[in-house]
């Protein structure tokens, strides 16, 4: 699949996750694409550096480690973008929990 179709499929289940949780705001689908391309460049720059950083802490963890960074993303994403808003760290986490599910099961029904 392409960038474009991946980052179409990603801003659909951000529309739904926000549309799903209460305590997430999303104005508009443009909105979610804007949310999915800013993750998809944090994913892309940040993520790696941070995962390699926090390796032996995640070791511990067992990986639940890498929940609390995928949420404080999501609360980045949601300070960088006008029109999305999260109501907290722990919303932010089940957010990004819930937007990995629904990603998935999009990304089955994509192929």
């Amino acid at each position: 699949m392409g960038f474009i179709v991946k980052l179409l499929i990603n801003a659909l289940a951000v529309a739904i996750t926000a549309y799903v949780l209460p305590n997430v705001e999303i104005n508009s689908f443009l909105t979610a694409i804007i949310v999915a391309l800013v993750l998809a460049v944090i994913n892309m720059f940040i993520k790696p550096i941070v995962a390699i950083l926090t390796l032996p802490i995640n070791i511990l963890t067992l990986g639940l480690l890498s929940f609390i960074i995928n949420g404080l993303f999501i609360l980045i994403a949601s300070n960088l973008v006008d029109g999305f808003t999260v109501g907290g760290f722990l919303w932010a986490v089940i957010f990004s929990i819930v937007l990995s599910i629904v990603s998935s099961i999009l990304g089955i029904f994509a192929k």
